[in-house]
């Protein structure tokens, strides 16, 4: 790891990817704040773990494709970290037990500050270490569940339902049904992110055995798939203030819908993996600015 500046490792832990951990945490405690219950010291070790994981995760996913030789010249996407020859395989898989022994630790302050009831201490201590395995196990293992088409599935679970609902709960101490329809837009913005990605590199996934969710569809069913999760996020978002609120001020997230629409326009229409590439900025912000602006409607309805 001495052999590696820290702007490599930077670059390793994908910073332009980092603002979806914060989507899932801002908006599941601006909808506490909403019933009445915050704390900023929960909102900000939520962050922090949060922040952790995905750090994770992408370092993992970095060790797991150069390993398998999906990082390769054919590949659309920004040169990784060991892709590069910057950084060793060894290197990484340390940076990774150093990133899992600081995820742990904030992850348990995080719990000592939430909870004193002992069956929620040790669901969200449970909850953690599966959020663990399952941003190692991506791309990482012989069966990693990110080559079989499973890793929009695993988004919409942690950066959706359990990170929205998750961060909800660890404020009020209870769990509301409504709360999954803006965990279920969260969600949805964040696959966005992983399908542009997954557009992107399309081609040679395929080569490489990578059978990501977009490589089973084909790349035009993959468009109209990136199409139905914006538009479903929005709906879900406007049938809960709809059911929620009476505030004009409460459907602030609307302000993104055009530069929603015109993203989704652009990605209908690109030819190829080519022309998808400088779309992923597009939609990583997309995503935070919906789930902000949603964030401070809640506080202003």
């Amino acid at each position: 790891m001495k052999s590696a500046s820290l702007s490599i490792w930077l670059d390793a832990a994908r910073p332009k990817t980092l603002p979806l951990a914060l989507a899932s945490i801002v908006t599941g405690s601006a909808l506490a704040y909403w019933q009445g219950h915050f704390s900023l010291s929960i909102a900000i070790m939520a962050l922090i773990t949060a922040i952790l994981l995905q750090i994770l995760s992408n370092l993992a996913n970095d060790y797991g494709d150069a390993i398998k030789g999906t990082d390769n010249d054919e590949r659309l996407g920004p040169t990784r970290a060991i892709q590069s020859g910057l950084v060793s395989s060894q290197a990484m898989k340390t940076a990774m037990v150093i990133n899992i022994s600081l995820t742990i630790i904030s992850g348990l302050t995080l719990i000592a500050l939430s909870f004193t009831s002992t069956a929620d201490i040790i669901s969200f201590i449970g909850l953690g270490l599966l959020a663990i395995v399952a941003a190692i196990a991506y791309t990482v293992g012989n069966k990693p569940y990110g080559y079989r088409g499973l890793g929009d599935l695993s988004v919409l679970i942690f950066f959706g339902w359990l990170g929205v609902a998750g961060s909800y709960y660890l404020h009020t101490g209870q769990l509301d049904l409504a709360i999954l329809l803006p965990a279920t837009a969260c969600g949805l913005l964040a696959v966005g992110v992983l399908n542009i990605n997954n557009l992107r590199d399309i081609d040679n996934d395929q080569a490489c055995g990578k059978m990501t969710l977009i490589v089973r569809m084909g790349p035009t069913w993959g468009r109209k798939y990136h199409l139905s999760l914006l538009f479903g996020s929005m709906l879900c978002l406007s049938v809960f203030i709809s059911g929620q609120f009476t505030s004009p001020l409460a459907w602030l997230f609307l302000i993104a819908s055009p530069l929603l629409l015109k993203h989704a326009i652009a990605v209908y229409n690109a030819p190829d993996g080519q022309a998808i590439r400088p779309m992923m900025p597009v939609i990583v912000q997309c995503a935070l600015l919906t789930n902000l602006l949603f964030a401070i409607g809640l506080i202003l309805g």
